[in-house]
């Protein structure tokens, strides 16, 4: 099992290339892969700094370091 499960939410800092402004949002956890050190899940949030280049929904990859907070599913 890795370190975050299916259903599970993780809460992870997007930063804008151009600006460096940076924003948090959810992804509910597809699955992981921790050898990578890559959660596989899909965007919670409406993104509002983002809104050219990612929607709710997107199915994305995060890198484990730019992870803030995890919450388990219920």
């Amino acid at each position: 099992m890795g370190k975050y499960s299916a259903g599970d939410y993780v809460k992870a800092e997007f930063t804008e290339d151009r600006t460096g402004e940076s924003e948090w949002m959810w992804v509910k956890v597809d699955y992981c892969d921790d050898e990578q050190r890559i959660v596989f899940g899909w965007l919670d949030n409406q993104p509002v700094v983002h809104n050219t280049t990612l929607k709710l929904g997107e199915h994305l990859a995060i890198s484990y370091d730019n992870i803030r907070e995890h919450r388990h599913a219920s």
